[in-house]
């Protein structure tokens, strides 16, 4: 990442109205937002913008879209951290372990907006010491 420019995130959501209101909180924060509307649209956006980090909505136009392209993902060499975003709620945490799927970590709909900007600046601001 180059600490000259502003940290760009992939936000994959099918729902406009999530996806207004994510660029307005990520861009008042010192943060660029790419965004993509289903899984077959992020892929080709990653392509374009190598992102330095990924939201990831679980369940968009199909049930499995979200992780279709964390696998798509990896398949072109990602290494940037992916979070799944869920509205499935604690049935989600508690029988899938997103670890294990390859996600950095879950964040629940409706997202809790200081959890997730204290996150993001763990994962993509330079630390000072």
């Amino acid at each position: 990442m180059n600490d000259k420019k502003k940290p760009v995130i992939l936000y994959v959501e099918d729902d406009p109205d999530y996806r207004v209101a994510m660029r307005q909180l990520l861009e008042a924060h010192g943060y660029d937002m790419a965004e993509a509307a289903s899984g077959e649209q992020g892929l080709r956006v990653f392509k374009e913008t190598r992102p330095d980090l990924i939201l990831l909505d679980l369940m968009m136009e199909e049930i499995d879209a979200g992780t279709n392209l964390l696998r798509a993902l990896r398949a072109e060499g990602n290494t940037a951290p992916v979070y799944l975003i869920s509205s499935v709620g604690d049935t989600m945490t508690t029988l899938t372990n997103a670890g294990e799927l390859g996600f950095a970590g879950v964040f629940q709909k409706p997202m809790d907006n200081d959890r997730l900007l204290a996150v993001l600046d763990a994962r993509l601001k330079p630390q000072t010491t």
